[in-house]
């Protein structure tokens, strides 16, 4: 197998959208480069290179394709000319545009001066406009913003139209500005989940401690976490006791207390004593790298509204520069008395209004929106699609342990049979589990409360979803489920209380049960309830489990249905069997934490994993991660999508409405260039601020927090 090397470059000056989505295509097919994705929220290019180096000329070559399409785009590792410089430069000019224009309109001026005066502000506060436009036609990009905001305003200074030339220029400018801004502070929300990363690591070697970089530190190394100090690797504590503050991961701002045995994790905030934590991860799969991973790969995944938007504006543009160029030469030619500078000022007006600045940037940034609130709230969501695919919900389905439970058994029973005391079927069970990880195994070890001893275990032998085939004194023994003893034909009796019951047969001889019970999380019934106020029509629980267990948490939640005694294979097939049953349109949500919930978490429509106490496979696997490992989190996250439909939706409906009446107007000759400014400028940056309401919005959860 071919060697793959994954590599990010970071860009400066970043402010085009469709220009990025053109350097992602031409940086993919570049020699030694299998795929790039260019984050807009982040101005992040991640390459997946095929081969284990970097080609020497890459940089230059992703520069050069960069500068091609705006000549402020460089890399970041190069250290620009002065941004704070031609930023400075680009606001003075700006300023000294308004000042000229206000001159211009207060006094009176013979007609050159007149012209010199607005000329000289529409120069002041377009000239990169106009650069940028000359730039794009040589590289053969000819229908953008910059090319129909040329157009218009040189049009209107041929026609005499000096003052609403320099005012188009220099409101457009205005409106770049106040979308850049509105940009910036999206990106900074989502930028700043980056802080959770580690800068260093205190590796504890002997008696002596140094610093190092995170990528240095191995699993079972040392490390020392100092007061102030954030945790730069998952491990668990050794010595020391603390405080941790979380809430960069879970959204949570109260404090974790840390001692030795407990687990901490990479990204939390040391808030009190000194600690030292053995590595149990290494930093690319530690919890701080894989939530940077999860957020800054999520700009690449697109919802079906952004890639339709992408397209609508690539063939929607030069269709209205025809059109306008169209309604400025034929009428003319074709009415009689028809006066060509009416008509070409109509053209004007259509170009002005139809630049499409309000889509391309509005609705791509409610996304980002969208997904940076999510992280806030301990909610990581892979991609836009997925967060667009949580409007349409209609069937939850649930693992139940550590998913709706909190996965902490407890032997609550133990039923002796056939001439065996209690105490010997614990001891047994104890003895037949020694060796397994399963929480429910660790439950009768705990309540054994001794030793195993292993040397009384001999072919040990287990079986997912079933139970454990094992000698114990050179005597058969089989413990598991139900179904474990009726396929070995076990004469057995029947678990009476509620929970999941583990049944032991010696030598052929059914020898008792044990009753493990589990507790439901605190807030999974306010999950159930929410789901259901946010649409949800139907929740399911999927369970191994015994039928009894799980029928008990289904009622105590109100869950639609429960499925117990499955297997992992089973649980795929009974979600693919609910997949069928979804109504057309509607979505199916598979909600789980463990290794074996992986498959299922793939096949759903949208596949959501506990972060906190879930598998690694299940995180992998899933699309959307719950930080705090609630369940209710999922109507907070279905909250959000909900709430991040409506902006882009209003965006949409908003912005093709406006410019829909103002290019009939100006097509009748019914609207001024002036009132064309406000259908362009004005419609793009109320777009970007409806926008940008996410970012200012408290992290919500769901339909209770909505009625607040």
């Amino acid at each position: 197998m071919e060697a793959t090397l994954k590599k990010t470059y970071s860009f400066r000056s970043l402010c085009c959208r469709n220009c990025a989505k053109i350097i992602e295509r031409e940086v993919s097919d570049l020699p030694g480069v299998a795929s790039s994705k260019v984050d807009f929220a982040l101005k992040a290019l991640t390459l997946e290179l095929s081969g284990a180096e970097i080609p020497a000329s890459l940089p230059a070559r992703i520069e050069s394709i960069a500068e091609k399409y705006d000549s402020e785009i460089v890399l970041k590792k190069r250290e620009p000319e002065s941004d704070e410089r031609k930023e400075r430069f680009s606001h003075i000019g700006l300023a000294a545009g308004a000042a000229l224009f206000a001159a211009g309109l207060i006094f009176t001026f013979p007609r050159p001066a007149e012209f010199a005066v607005f000329f000289a502000a529409y120069l002041s506060a377009g000239w990169k406009v106009l650069f940028q436009a000359v730039r794009n036609i040589t590289k053969g990009r000819i229908f953008d913003e910059n090319f129909l905001m040329g157009a218009a305003t040189i049009g209107a200074f041929v026609l005499g139209e000096y003052p609403e030339g320099a005012a188009v220029m220099l409101f457009y400018q205005v409106g770049e500005l106040l979308q850049d801004a509105a940009v910036s502070r999206s990106r900074r929300s989502i930028a700043a989940l980056t802080e959770i990363r580690p800068d260093y690591a205190n590796l504890k070697i002997g008696g002596e401690v140094r610093r190092v970089t995170p990528e240095e530190v191995g699993v079972g190394d040392l490390i020392v976490v100092k007061p102030g100090e954030r945790v730069p690797l998952d491990g668990t504590v050794t010595e020391g006791r603390s405080s941790l503050d979380t809430s960069a991961l879970t959204g949570e701002s109260l404090p974790r207390d840390a001692e030795p045995g407990s687990g901490v994790l990479s990204g939390s905030v040391n808030q009190g004593g000194l600690l030292t934590v053995e590595v149990t991860k290494g930093f690319r799969e530690s919890t701080a790298s894989k939530i940077l991973d999860l957020v800054q790969n999520a700009g690449s995944r697109k919802a079906p509204t952004e890639n339709f938007i992408t397209k609508f504006a690539r063939y929607y543009t030069p269709a209205v520069v025809l059109a306008a160029l169209a309604l400025a030469v034929v009428p003319p030619l074709a009415v009689p008395g028809a006066a060509f500078a009416d008509w070409a000022r109509r053209g004007l007006i259509f170009l002005v209004v139809s630049c499409p600045c309000a889509l391309v940037v509005s609705v791509p940034l409610g996304f980002f929106g969208g997904i940076g609130r999510a992280s806030r709230a301990g909610i990581l969501v892979k991609g836009s699609n997925y967060l667009e695919a949580l409007n349409k919900v209609d069937t939850v389905v649930f693992d139940k342990t550590g998913t709706l439970t909190k996965g902490c058994f407890k032997v609550t029973e133990t039923k002796a049979a056939n001439g065996f005391s209690n105490d010997e079927v614990l001891a047994l069970a104890a003895h037949a589990e020694g060796f397994s990880c399963h929480p429910i195994a660790a439950s009768i070890r705990d309540a054994y409360g001794k030793e195993i001893d292993t040397r009384r275990i001999a072919d040990h032998e287990e079986l997912p979803g079933r139970g454990i085939r094992v000698k114990i004194d050179g005597k058969p023994v089989l413990a598991g489920n139900a179904k474990w003893m009726d396929s070995n034909r076990i004469a057995r009796g029947k678990a009476a209380a509620p929970g999941t019951a583990v049944y032991l047969a010696v030598g052929g001889t059914f020898a008792g049960y044990l009753v493990i019970s589990d507790e439901v999380k605190p807030d999974s019934r306010e999950a159930v309830r929410e789901l259901k106020a946010e649409g949800v029509r139907k929740a399911v629980m999927l369970t191994g489990d015994g039928r009894a267990a799980g029928e008990k948490v289904g009622r105590e939640l109100g869950l639609d249905a429960v499925y117990a005694e499955l297997l992992p294979q089973q649980k795929v097939e009974k979600t693919e069997e609910l997949l069928r049953e979804v109504p057309a349109g509607g979505k199916l949500v598979f909600v789980g934490d463990g290794i074996n919930d992986a498959p299922a978490l793939a096949r759903a429509d949208v596949g959501v994993a506990m972060g906190g106490l879930g598998s690694d496979a299940a995180i992998e696997a899933a699309d959307v991660v719950l930080m705090t490992d609630e369940p209710s989190k999922l109507a907070g996250a279905i909250g959000i999508a909900k709430k991040t439909r409506r902006i882009v939706m209003q965006n949409i409906v908003f912005a093709l409405g406006v410019k829909a009446v103002f290019l009939t107007l100006g097509a009748l000759g019914l609207a001024s260039l002036w009132e064309a400014v406000f259908a362009d400028v004005g419609v793009t940056v109320l777009a970007v601020l409806n926008s940008g309401r996410q970012s200012l919005l408290r992290p919500g959860m769901g339909q209770s927090e909505k009625r607040k």
